[in-house]
């Protein structure tokens, strides 16, 4: 077991380093000639993290050619990269290398382990089904977590809403100003609300800059909230008073959510207490009974 894993760290080492000098050619010749002839200059340790990052990312990024895929295909993933709050240009192209990368991994991870001698072929097809689907489960996760913090954090940045234009802002300055101001509270509403403004500025109509808000967020109360203001800008209702209706709305839903599941932990609890608790109780109380019994019986035979 030590030899195939000191021989999996060397063949690891070689592939990465062989992507870095294939790839990066031309940076590593760069550091090498400042190492040669050194020049002072300061470099942070956060500078240095971006770039090892950025050149993880970059050798991912080659593989993505690997896999067949369809236009239809790349514009879904892309919707859901988008769900998931990530924009970059290079974000595609790492999720697809990733789902080359990660099934070589699992089955070099079988191969250590020796569990591909127990289960043969059959063990790292599995291994590469489920590396190729872990990216899928992780975005996933991804687009939900990201999703229940929008739901979480919007009450609040409506309430703020409500007070800039109760103060006399108009809605386009009171968004931007929500979204400065709850930056470091709500990030994840307050990104897609920096987006709604930087559309409106471009030129883009505030119906359909809010609309697109809906579609990258993909969230129920979001739809909802979009679609209140765009009546009220209809009708000319009062902006404020939608907004702080909305915001109520929500709040008693979160209430409701919670109430619905605190309802459904008696439920929840019957499985346990049958499988688990319940037969370790029928041990303790029965138990020294039915020892009692089996002696009387061994008695009566005697």
């Amino acid at each position: 077991m030590g030899y195939a894993i000191f021989a999996f760290c060397g063949v690891f080492l070689m592939i990465v380093s062989g992507g870095l000098l294939l790839f990066y050619r031309e940076e590593m010749l760069q550091r090498i000639s400042d190492a040669i002839n050194p020049q002072p200059k300061e470099k942070s340790l956060l500078t240095t993290i971006q770039q090892t990052g950025l050149s993880i990312g970059g050798v991912i990024e080659h593989f993505e050619n690997v896999l067949p895929k369809s236009q239809a295909e790349v514009s879904i993933v892309l919707q859901r990269l988008q769900h998931a709050g990530f924009r970059d240009e290079s974000a595609i192209k790492i999720f697809y290398g990733s789902k080359v990368l990660v099934p070589l991994l699992f089955c070099i991870l079988v191969l250590v382990s020796g569990l591909g001698d127990m289960g043969g072929f059959f063990m790292y097809l599995i291994a590469a089904a489920l590396g190729f689907l872990a990216p899928d489960f992780w975005l996933g996760r991804q687009i939900k977590k990201r999703q229940s913090k929008i739901r979480r954090g919007l009450p609040d940045v409506l309430d703020l809403l409500v007070i800039c234009i109760e103060a006399g802002l108009s809605l386009d300055h009171a968004t931007a100003r929500t979204a400065v101001e709850l930056k470091n509270a709500q990030p994840e509403v307050c990104d897609e609300l920096n987006i709604v403004v930087l559309e409106q500025r471009a030129g883009r109509p505030r119906t359909d800059a809010w609309k697109h808000m809906a579609e990258r967020t993909d969230v129920d109360c979001v739809r909802n909230l979009v679609t209140m203001l765009i009546q009220a800008e209809q009708f000319g209702t009062s902006v404020a008073k939608t907004l702080r209706i909305h915001s109520d709305t929500l709040r008693t839903q979160r209430v409701q959510a919670v109430e619905e599941a605190a309802a459904k932990t008696t439920i929840k609890l019957l499985f346990p207490l049958v499988f688990f608790i319940f037969p370790s109780l029928f041990v303790v109380v029965l138990g020294p009974a039915l020892l009692s019994i089996l002696d009387s019986f061994k008695g009566l035979n005697h």
